[in-house]
């Protein structure tokens, strides 16, 4: 190595200084402290540059001697590895982005290969993903030199589920011969679920009981590693091990389990969005959702308490509707809309029993009150939003007022709306959208535009979701829709339906007044503002209380992927679950990073703004494409390699073992990945609720 090695200190692994990241990088670092706590560490020893390890033996001499004392007698082969301080950390595994050099051979061998691997740094850029940090790769690196062992078995070992979130069970990857197969990402190898006590779970793909890659003894051993790398590091960790030609057990590689997902607690609400996307279908802002969806969740409690459909108990204590990331989600349980996860239990429960009885009594009497009670409330708000004043025309109060009682009424109609839906025939099957779309046809057949159909026929609202940013155009629409009848001719569900979509742009109308005649530093609010503040927040500025000192560095919520049809919470995040036990078509393996939609790209080109990389393997060299991709689908690999544990320390949605995925996604390609579950559907054939615009109705 010429001058080089004058600048190289060698520090064995079995002396306290190597216990030390600083000194001899993490990766070294940890299999030192391993092999102190009596795991099953191979001999060795790591090249740090000379200054960080004073005292220890320098140059060419002391080098060739711990070479000489490692390969033996007999040559033995080494392995040449990458020990930087800025992988295998708590933040960041910089997993496969160093070289690795294997089966060693001689003097001149071992010296190239420990140039490769220094060079392998300076080729590096090191991102610390959550602070987005740049650092200098070669700032704390070392080289870490061990026997190659020649693996039977190999593979990776997580002592905790990463993607789930469960640290009851042990996940592994195996492979015949060593793991480096497996965590490049060129082979997906047996995936098994283990308990704490090494009991399989399950594998997959299936194998034959007389054929299995792991054994009996060889899962009991991994667990007890699993557990005893987990006292010593004190939480689970990410392992790399292998099965020596006498089935013994080594381990090769150490470090914390980074991205590891956030596990629902136990009895978590299961929610989705089917039942409230028809009207809230896209990201709402902090004003939108009081104005709106508070009054929505409200009235749908009042409807289950009437009815007598749920427990008060319950009613009371949770939000029936709520958002996650701006996004309108329902409690699929209490809206009936999944069954009970205690079918069981609440058969034999006497006080569902007793529920119906007084439901049905009280059904009774609603089905025959409801229709009169329902044209009151629509008169009474038609009557309303009549006498109301061009917003220009009225006082701030006035404006405040109007907006208070529509959120009153909101409620009203809301629940009326749900007990309609569920007591009342259908009528005849029209609907306020297939009403609309008659309406719309015969004014695009006169030629009028958006702004002159609306003021004619408000009705066409309800193909257009409520917003109080810029609203939508309405479709164009060259099919005959029938001929429209009036509202008059609605049911009454749709009629009420109709109300609130009317009351609501009422709504817009008020508010967006209000923000032009609030003032901060001598110009109006705006809209653009507005919209971030909360109705407590709005009510006491126009009551002269001054609006919040950080409205200036509030940010729109931005337009965050769909929500899975069935989610729980995970710290304010929702993980998938599947209803009915089965995976979707097509779907792969879920590597985390949560869910995400974008456009199918290849890495060759240029690379669309929301690009989902679409790959045959999870290939290492991949790593600096990572960054901001909306979406990860490889055809193989395991979720324990490399580029998968990458993708999650960058939160980038990752599906692996996607079947075909290059040639069913080419580029361009609309796509929606669920790193959850494995799912990846193109945008246009994955099922979503019906939006009011899609809705036909029997009149169209």
């Amino acid at each position: 190595m010429g001058t080089d090695a004058d600048l190289l200190a060698v520090v064995p692994l079995d002396t306290e200084r190597a216990k030390d990241s600083a000194v001899t990088g993490a990766k070294a670092a940890h299999l030192a402290r391993a092999a102190v706590e009596g795991l099953p560490v191979l001999p060795g020893f790591a090249l740090v540059p000379a200054g960080r390890a004073k005292g220890a033996p320098t140059g060419v001499e002391a080098l060739r001697r711990a070479w000489s004392e490692l390969t033996g007698e007999g040559g033995r082969p080494l392995v040449v590895r990458s020990s930087s301080a800025h992988e295998d950390t708590e933040d960041s595994s910089m997993a496969g982005r160093f070289a690795s050099v294997l089966d060693v051979g001689g003097w001149e061998e071992f010296t190239d290969a420990v140039r490769t691997v220094l060079e392998s740094a300076r080729r590096v850029q090191v991102l610390h993903p959550p602070e987005g940090r740049h650092t200098d790769p070669l700032d704390g690196m070392a080289v870490l030199v061990q026997p190659m062992l020649r693996a039977v078995t190999g593979g990776v070992m997580f002592g905790a589920d990463p993607v789930e979130g469960r640290e009851d069970r042990i996940l592994v990857s195996a492979v015949s011969g060593g793991p480096d197969r497996l965590v490049d990402g060129s082979t997906q190898g047996v995936r098994y679920q283990l308990s704490r006590s090494g009991r399989r779970l399950g594998s997959e793909p299936a194998e034959p009981r007389s054929a299995r890659l792991l054994g009996r003894r060889e899962t009991t051993s991994l667990a007890r590693l699993a557990r005893r790398t987990q006292r010593v590091f004190g939480r689970p960790q990410d392992m790399e091990f292998g099965f020596d030609a006498e089935g013994r057990l080594w381990l090769f590689q150490a470090r914390p389990i980074t991205a590891m997902a956030v596990r629902p607690p136990r009895g978590a609400r299961l929610l989705g969005p089917g039942p409230v996307a028809e009207t809230f279908p896209g990201v709402l802002q902090p004003l939108e959702e009081d104005l709106w969806v508070a009054p929505m969740s409200h009235g749908l409690t009042l409807a289950l308490d009437i009815a007598g459909a749920a427990p008060r108990r319950k009613l009371r204590t949770l939000p029936l509707v709520s958002t996650v990331g701006g996004r309108a989600a329902a409690d699929l349980r209490l809206l009936g809309a999944v069954r009970s996860a205690h079918p069981l239990r609440d058969f034999i429960n006497p006080a569902p029993g007793a529920r119906r009885v007084m439901a049905a009594w009280r059904v009774g009497r609603l089905r025959s009150a409801l229709p009169l009670l329902a044209l009151d409330l629509m008169a009474d708000v038609d009557r309303h939003l009549a006498d109301f004043p061009a917003p220009r025309q009225m006082l701030g109060g006035q404006l405040l007022d109007a907006v208070a009682w529509g959120r009153t009424v909101l409620s009203s109609l809301h629940a009326q709306e749900s007990l309609a839906g569920a007591l009342l025939p259908s009528g005849a099957g029209a609907t306020g959208a297939g009403e609309a779309l008659a309406v719309l046809a015969e004014g695009r057949a006169q030629g009028l535009g958006d702004g002159q159909l609306l003021v004619r026929h408000p009705v066409l609202l309800s193909l257009l979701p409520p917003t109080l940013g810029d609203r939508g155009a309405l479709p164009e629409t060259t099919v005959a829709a029938g001929v429209p009848h009036g509202v008059g001719a609605l049911p009454v569900r749709e009629g009420l339906r109709l109300r609130i979509r009317w009351v609501q742009e009422m709504q817009v109308g008020m508010v967006r007044e209000l923000g032009a005649r609030l003032r901060v530093d001598d110009g109006a609010v705006g809209m653009s503002r507005l919209l971030l503040l909360r109705w407590s927040e709005l009510t006491g500025a126009a009551d002269g209380g001054g609006l919040p000192p950080d409205l200036a560095e509030r940010l729109p919520r931005p337009d965050v992927p769909a929500l899975p049809a069935a989610f729980q919470l995970a710290d304010g995040h929702p993980v998938a679950r599947i209803l009915d036990g089965r995976g979707r078509t097509g779907a792969g393996q879920g590597a985390g990073g949560g869910i995400g939609t974008g456009v199918a790209w290849d890495g060759h080109g240029d690379r669309p703004e929301r690009a989902v990389l679409v790959v045959s393997a999870l290939d290492p060299a991949l790593a600096p494409l990572l960054p901001g991709l909306a979406g990860l689908v490889a055809e193989t690999g395991s979720v324990l390699s490399h580029l998968a544990v990458l993708a999650r320390e960058y939160r980038v949605p990752t599906a692996v073992g996607v079947p075909d995925a290059p040639d069913r996604f080419p580029p361009g390609t609309d796509l929606w990945v669920d790193g959850g579950t494995g799912a990846v559907e193109k945008s246009g054939e994955r099922s979503a609720p019906e939006t009011p615009a899609s809705r036909k109705g029997a009149a169209a």
